[in-house]
This record gives C-alpha cells, sequence and structure tokens, in this order.
C-alpha cells in the first residue's frame, strides 16, 4: 500500500529536482525577445557597438543548448555520486547547483552580464543530469514492486508540470515580459530550497544501505518507516539475495557495463529506447506547434495560451499514465505510445504539405500535434527511467542510468542542434525521419523487451539471464540459508524467551 512517507518521499524528491528540470526546459522561450534585447543592450553599453546579427544568433543558441549540454555533464557525475555519497546525499548536494544559478541568472540584469546566464544554464544542466538519473533511481528502489511503476512515473510528472509552470508564469501578463524574466529564471532556486530544507527527514533508499553500505538494522529501520509495519523480513532476503548473485561480478564501472555478456540485452535495450525517447521528434513538434497553430488562423497574440493548453495536455495525459501503469503494464503503454507517436508524425506530414491547398488540413495538423504529445506522455517519456531502475541491480544501476542520462542528453542536444537545419532543408518531410525512428523503436520493443510489471528485481534479472544466454549467480543453498539464518536466530532467540 501507499504510505505517507513514501508518498512525501516522492513528492519532495521530484518537485525538488524533477520540477525544475522541467521548468528549465521551456522556461527561456517566452521571454526569449526580452532577454535577447538585454544581451543587446549590454554589449551596446559596453562597446558603445549594436551587437551582430550572427553574433547574436551564436549567444542565442548557446543560451538555449548550454542546458542539454550541462545535462550530459551531470548524467556523467551519476556513478561516482550515488556510490559515494548515496541517493538521498547526491539529490541534497545537487540542491546547490541549482541555487547558484537561480541566484545568478535572477541577478544577471542589475550585474549587466549576460555571459552570467549562459554559465548559469550549464550549471542548471549539471543540476537536471543528475536529477533526471537519480530520482527515478532513488525512487524506484524505495518503492514496493507493486507501485514501482506509479511512483516511477510520477519524476516524469513533476517534469511536465515544471514545463507547465514555466509557460503560465512566462506568459506576457505575469512574467514574460522586460521587467520579469530575471525573476522568472530566478525561482528556480525556490523548489531546491524546500527539498534541502525537507528531504534530511526521510530515509536513504533501504537497497543502498543494505547492499551498498552492508547496513541490515538502517535498511531494516528505513524499510519499516517506508511500508508502516515492522515486518519486512521478505524484502530484507530479497536484497540479500540479489546481493548475493552479485557478489561474483562486484561494483560496475561503465566500461566493465559494456564489457559484460550478462547484461547485453539491457544495455541495448536502455540505449535503444532513451535514444527513441529524444529522436523522437518530441522537441521538433514543440518547436513547430506555434507555427501549426497560426497557420491554422490562430491570432499571434494567443498561441501562448494554445501553448499552455498543450502544456496542460502534456500534464493530463502523464496524471493518468500515473494511474494505469500498473494495471495495463510497461510494455503496452511504451508500444501504444510510439504507435500513436509513428502516425502523428507521418498524418502531421501529410497534412503540412497540403495544408495551402485544403482548408481542413490546417486543423488535421492540430490534432496530429495533440495526439504525438498524448503518445509520448503515456509511453515514451515516462517508462524508460522506470524500465532502468527495473532491469539492473544495484551493483550495476548507477552505471546504467549514467549511459541512459547520457544518451538522452545526447539525443536531445542533437535534435536541439540538428533540427533547424533538418527543417531548412526537409521542411514537413522531417517528421518523417521522426516517424521511422518510432517504427524503428516500436518493433525493438516489441521483440526484446519484456513485461516487469510487478516483479521483484531478481526475477526481472531471470528473465533477461535467459536473453543474453547467461545462469544467474544464486546457488540453492544460499538462497535457502544465507538471508533466512538472521529470521531463523530471531525466532529461536523469541521461543526461547518465552
Amino acid at each position: 500500500k501507499m504510505t505517507l512517507p513514501l508518498a512525501l518521499v516522492a513528492l519532495i524528491s521530484a518537485f525538488g529536482s524533477s520540477f525544475q528540470y522541467g521548468y528549465n526546459v521551456s522556461v527561456i522561450n517566452s521571454p526569449a525577445p526580452y532577454m535577447q534585447d538585454f544581451y543587446n543592450r549590454t554589449y551596446l553599453g559596453r562597446t558603445g557597438l549594436p551587437m551582430d546579427r550572427g553574433f547574436q544568433t551564436l549567444l542565442w543558441s548557446l543560451t538555449v543548448s548550454m542546458f542539454p549540454l550541462g545535462g550530459l555533464f551531470g548524467s556523467l557525475l551519476v556513478w561516482p555520486m550515488v556510490n559515494r555519497c548515496g541517493r538521498k546525499g547526491t539529490l541534497l548536494i545537487n540542491n546547490l547547483f541549482s541555487m547558484a544559478a537561480a541566484v545568478l541568472m535572477g541577478t544577471s540584469e542589475l550585474a549587466k552580464t549576460f555571459e552570467v546566464i549562459i554559465l548559469s544554464r550549464v550549471v542548471m544542466g549539471i543540476f537536471a543530469g543528475l536529477a533526471s538519473n537519480v530520482v527515478p533511481m532513488f525512487l524506484g528502489e524505495m518503492s514496493p514492486k507493486n507501485l514501482r511503476g506509479a511512483i516511477g512515473v510520477v519524476p516524469q510528472l513533476f517534469i511536465t508540470i515544471g514545463i507547465l509552470a514555466a509557460q503560465i508564469l512566462g506568459l506576457n501578463s505575469i512574467l514574460g515580459n522586460a521587467e520579469g524574466w530575471p525573476v522568472l529564471l530566478g525561482l528556480t532556486g525556490i523548489p531546491s530550497l524546500i527539498q534541502l530544507l525537507t528531504l534530511p527527514f526521510f530515509p536513504e533508499s533501504p537497497r543502498y544501505l543494505l547492499i551498498q553500505k552492508g547496513s541490515e538494522e538502517r535498511a531494516r529501520r528505513a524499510l519499516q518507516r517506508l511500508r508502516g509495519w515492522e515486518d519486512v523480513d521478505d524484502e530484507i532476503q530479497e536484497m540479500y539475495q540479489e546481493d548475493q548473485s552479485e557478489k561474483e561480478e562486484g561494483q560496475f564501472s561503465v566500461l566493465s557495463l559494456f564489457t559484460f555478456r550478462g547484461l547485453r540485452w539491457q544495455l541495448i535495450s536502455i540505449i535503444v529506447m532513451m535514444a527513441g525517447q529524444q529522436l523522437s521528434g518530441v522537441n521538433g513538434v514543440f518547436y513547430y506547434a506555434d507555427r501549426i497553430f497560426e497557420s491554422a488562423g490562430v491570432h499571434s497574440s494567443s498561441i501562448q495560451y494554445v501553448t499552455v493548453s498543450i502544456g496542460a495536455i502534456n500534464v493530463v495525459m502523464t496524471l493518468l499514465a500515473v494511474f494505469i501503469v500498473e494495471s495495463l503494464g510497461r510494455r503496452i503503454l511504451l508500444l501504444a505510445g510510439f504507435v500513436l507517436c509513428s502516425a502523428s508524425c507521418a498524418i502531421l506530414t501529410l497534412a503540412l504539405n497540403l495544408q495551402t491547398s485544403v482548408s481542413w488540413m490546417s486543423y488535421l495538423s492540430i490534432v496530429c500535434v495533440i495526439a504525438y504529445i498524448i503518445g509520448h506522455a503515456i509511453g515514451p517519456s515516462p517508462i524508460p527511467a522506470v524500465m532502468i531502475t527495473e532491469m539492473f541491480l544495484q551493483s550495476s544501476r548507477p552505471a546504467a542510468f549514467m549511459v541512459g542520462g547520457s544518451v538522452h542528453w545526447l539525443s536531445n542536444f542533437t535534435v536541439g542542434l540538428v533540427f533547424l537545419y533538418m527543417e531548412a532543408g526537409l521542411g514537413p518531410y522531417s517528421f518523417l525521419i521522426f516517424c521511422a525512428i518510432c517504427v524503428a523503436t516500436t518493433l525493438y520493443i516489441f521483440f526484446v523487451v519484456p513485461e516487469t510489471k510487478n516483479k521483484t528485481f531478481m526475477e526481472i534479472n531471470r528473465i533477461m539471464a535467459k536473453r543474453n544466454k547467461v545462469e544467474v549467480q544464486e546457488s540453492k543453498e544460499l538462497k535457502d540459508s544465507y538471508p533466512l539464518s538472521r529470521q531463523e536466530e530471531k525466532k529461536s532467540l523469541s521461543s526461547s524467551e518465552m
């Protein structure tokens, strides 16, 4: 069952970390003209000359692309930090990045420096790179198996809420104006401050405490608090089994993860799912959305409200995924999501090509955008991070998140970099490339990725071991005697006391 401590730790870590990732993805879209104007004025004040158009474009593309680049650096810190500082410890340290960046961005106009904004976007990216990997790992390790999918989707839900919050606060009438944009950028520090003050009162991941720190007592106390009952022997026993099956392999580095045959298909699967998630064109669709609505006759002053409504659809559909992921399973949501995305991309290509000659085609393209966002929100966006937690055991999970996170941010950076050129060269046909990537990812998931709903980490490990054609390290005697001996001791002690 869902207990209050488990619900609170999920909400605090997702609000303090994932929310800000979403917020910073979209926060600079609305105030872009005012920020570019500030770049111009600052340059003019320093040199006495107006800024060259090409230089301004370069500075702005740096402002946008430094965030995913920072995300890549953040992903590379995941493995060393979660092993050294723990999951909770890493999230607490990570808040310092976000709060420093928030102060710098909030005061950039007063200090008359645009370089600080670009630097802060890198720092915010490092924060997001760590947050987008550590929060799903932390929550996945704390959740009971029957809630792991639902709680695993919560970080993605908060990412979409962060995007929506930035879109609403970025409206011209609120903070998306010449006076308000420094406040809009600086607000990102508040969730971090809340997390820094509240998260220390919650336990560390029980799996980390038992398997990596060797402290059964602390793991037991953490589990009892999270589950709301005293008897957590079954879960402790499962952790011991996992620990024992991994003793032979030791802690995985990224290099050993790539060379270890027993994790080959898990590794390929997360690379395909993470690349598919970003290369499926979700950023392209969001980028194109404004123009699609404009061509359908939506007035330019109303377009930002349309963007907010798309953000709201994204939140609602991700919330739906939280509720249905445990009943329908991960695989169905991934397949349905990618199929819907590929169909939307194909029809969108047709609609965009015909909208000058057929009047109602512009409305069809709006339907395609909404269908695409629904598809992405129920599967490709939230599920891959849940699958990384589930397909890897404790010793390989940090390295797996580091690989998955790096693929995610590299793909994100690539789409941001290449999409404008693709669009200039191919126009609407660029969506056919996204369609092909969605189809390829769908086929891979259909043939390779198993359903992980309601299974323990060890059960999933056995399914994948068959695919990798390896034996799972776990002997029958150990399974029976190693963890149970402690329980037997306790039972015999209590009976002797009676």
